[in-house]
């Protein structure tokens, strides 16, 4: 699904933001990018997004070579997959419905469908009942979900996140990643930029860990009781 072949990123001589990288990461898998910041995270998200270009390697996702990859392409190639961005990137002067609306307007959906899909989106993450509100009348966890509600309205193939719960309180994050862990089920290949150490390990996901834009480490976290929730977070038992 997502293939790193000997991916280096430099963005001028002197600055050299990812070295050599190869990783595959399968269909259907929930995979944790961690490492400190300056590590090369948001780089490699970008690339993955075809926001930015390799300086030396292949990036191939969903069977896609998305180096020799025409403009042109982009849009629809951009479709199948679901972004999540700390900053939420909501759109302050549009309610929770017309934010929702404008990604479906964008995705080509027919706008007759616009209502049933936004509601079942906000169903998804538990916000339903905000579907006339306005961003700025929200908290900043209802911010996420209604982020994270509009990566996932049309169902992408690959759903990628950077800190989605860099702002929020433990249990909040718990069930963001709940949310993730749920679409994740569904068949979305989720790829979750984190800092938090605790929920990996509760989580029993696979990590791949940069520093400095190598890959020091790439393991599969044993999940531990941290807390009662975490079971119901990642349909674990011990």
């Amino acid at each position: 699904m997502i293939n790193f072949y000997h991916v280096t990123k430099r963005f001028d001589r002197y600055s050299t933001a990812l070295h050599d990288l190869t990783f595959q990461i399968d269909k259907g898998e929930f995979v944790f990018l961690t490492g400190p910041s300056g590590a090369g995270k948001s780089t490699l998200l970008k690339l993955i997004l075809r926001q930015i270009t390799p300086t030396e390697g292949q990036v191939v996702v969903n069977g896609r070579n998305l180096n020799t990859m025409k403009h042109s392409l982009l849009p629809y190639f951009r479709r199948e997959i679901g972004m999540v961005f700390q900053d939420f990137k909501l759109i302050e002067r549009m309610t929770v419905f017309e934010n929702l609306s404008f990604i479906l307007t964008v995705l080509n959906v027919p706008p007759k469908e616009h209502k049933r899909k936004a509601y079942a989106a906000l169903r998804a993450v538990d916000l339903h009942h905000k579907l006339n509100a306005y961003p700025l009348q929200l908290s900043g966890g209802e911010q996420q979900r209604v982020a994270i509600a509009r990566a996932l309205i049309n169902d992408p193939l690959v759903l990628v996140a950077d800190e989605p719960t860099g702002n929020l309180d433990p249990d909040m994050s718990r069930d963001i990643i709940r949310i993730f862990a749920d679409a994740n089920l569904r068949g979305s290949t989720v790829l979750l930029a984190t800092h938090d150490r605790e929920l990996i390990r509760e989580s029993g996901r696979r990590v791949i860990t940069l520093e400095h834009g190598r890959i020091s480490e790439e393991k599969m976290q044993i999940a531990e009781r941290a807390a009662p929730r975490s079971e119901h977070v990642f349909g674990m038992a011990q």
